[in-house]
């Protein structure tokens, strides 16, 4: 055989390995390319754009488990379309870890956070890199109520100027109200569609002899912390979102007249003897966990249980969403004109390193097909407008989807956003002294005088 002849052999053997590179990859994919109703195209216009073999990008996020194995499936389809090695770490842990790494200067390319506080921190410290231009715009164009979560992702950086620095990919919501189908149709109850429905549903179930609502906020050490998502919601639904914002910062302070009054409002739910399962007394040493249960029972003990979307995971066993029990949006004041604002959590994607393969990376987070395919799976949702939504695992997500899709504002959990002796403190313990019979202007001022010590 001749020279020629070798190199023409070498070059047919090494182009059929190359061809047989993106076959051999979709073995690993969880839905192979092409097949189903995902957004195909534009993941294969991002590949045959974006080439970096023998380049690796390392991600450092909270998940284990399932969750773990959730991203790790969507990740696989950055390593088919770009040739590169991503590397995720999970861990429990994450945030100290994140710091730590920061600290020593060797953080991972891309860190997930589960609260935009720590990366707020990190990015004034210098630790993280704005993302490229033009994601904040692309954000409040495609993602429902997009200028909220553009605004979640804006830090001022360490030359103290603000910048778009994460990405929220993978979102929670919390502005739910639970009741069994059965027995509103046992009784003929709507749906509410206004909170000034939802206020006279209430009344019309104490003049039928039942009782509206259960509420626990019993939680061992963190004992307190349900009450604060009603006021958040609530909040968000009687004043502007500014107001909310200058709130969680204290730039507004927790015994303003406006805050004040959000909690009073919660204590019409919650210190109504008449509304409540096991009366008022029992909110705060009820466990949370066991909060929802009157819904089950036989005659129900309650008919609407405020909580979010994690709580079926505490409902008796067997209980099908959807079939035994269901959900509704918390709803707006219809005399407000707020909008139909959404709270919720979820995690944040920021990055460490200015690089091409870093910056790709965002361009893939941006595609319908990659929030599609982690929504096929379980546990995810997405405000991005672009989406499938039939591609949603079941019609709990779906129904939690169109939530986050129909919002005008989201807030991310106002505790979250205070510093920890406030939102992880004092708020807790106030609230179970609200409803221990407390003056909610005592309480306000109580935690105000908390957060000045802190400032101190």
């Amino acid at each position: 055989m001749s020279k020629n002849s070798i190199r023409l052999f070498v070059a047919f053997v090494l182009l059929l390995t190359i061809l047989a590179v993106p076959t051999m990859a979709q073995d690993d994919l969880v839905f192979p390319i092409g097949e189903g109703d995902f957004q195909w195209d534009a993941l294969q216009e991002f590949a045959d754009a974006n080439d970096f073999s023998g380049e690796e990008l390392s991600i450092l996020s909270p998940w284990l488990g399932p969750d773990q194995e959730f991203v790790e499936s969507v990740l696989a389809y950055f390593e088919w379309a770009t040739g590169a090695t991503v590397n995720h770490a999970g861990s429990d842990s994450m945030e100290q870890q994140a710091v730590i790494d920061c600290q020593a200067g060797s953080p991972l390319d891309i860190i997930v956070f589960p609260q935009p506080g720590l990366a707020a921190d990190l990015a004034s410290d210098g630790c993280l890199v704005p993302l490229p231009d033009g994601s904040s715009d692309w954000m409040v164009e495609n993602y429902a109520a997009g200028q909220s979560w553009a605004d979640l992702g804006t830090y001022a950086g360490e030359d103290g100027e603000d910048a778009f620095y994460a990405f929220a990919y993978k979102v929670d919501v919390k502005s739910l109200v639970w009741y069994s189908p059965d027995n509103f149709d046992d009784t003929g109850y709507d749906i509410p569609q206004t909170m000034e429905e939802l206020i006279a549903l209430s009344d019309q179930i104490v003049a039928d002899g039942g009782t509206p609502w259960c509420i626990g906020l019993g939680s061992g050490d963190a004992t307190g912390w349900p009450a604060t998502d009603w006021v958040e919601d609530i909040l968000l639904r009687t004043q502007p979102t500014e107001v909310y914002d200058g709130w969680v910062t204290n730039e507004i302070p927790f015994n303003d007249e406006r805050i004040v009054s959000a909690i009073e409002t919660f204590g019409d739910f919650a210190k109504n003897d008449a509304w409540v399962n096991g009366g008022a007394a029992s909110v705060a040493s009820t466990d949370f966990r066991d909060s929802p249960q009157g819904l089950f029972s036989v005659p129900p003990e309650c008919y609407m249980h405020r909580q979010a979307s994690f709580i079926p995971a505490f409902f008796p066993e067997g209980t099908e969403v959807g079939v035994d029990v269901d959900f509704f949006y918390f709803p707006a004041y219809e005399s407000m004109d707020l909008g139909t604002p959404v709270l919720g959590a979820g995690t944040l994607w920021a990055r460490t390193t200015d690089s091409d393969v870093s910056s790709a990376f965002y361009d893939f987070l941006e595609l319908p097909v990659v929030h599609e395919l982690w929504m096929a799976q379980s546990g995810f949702l997405t405000p991005h407008s672009g989406v499938n939504t039939d591609l949603y695992a079941n019609d709990t997500l779906r129904g939690l989807g169109e939530i986050l899709l129909g919002a005008t504002t989201f807030r991310f959990d106002g505790s979250d956003l205070m510093p920890g002796a406030i939102g992880a403190g004092s708020f807790w313990t106030g609230m179970v002294d609200y409803v221990s019979g407390a003056e909610a202007q005592d309480v306000a001022d109580a935690i105000q005088a908390s957060w000045e010590a802190i400032q101190d």
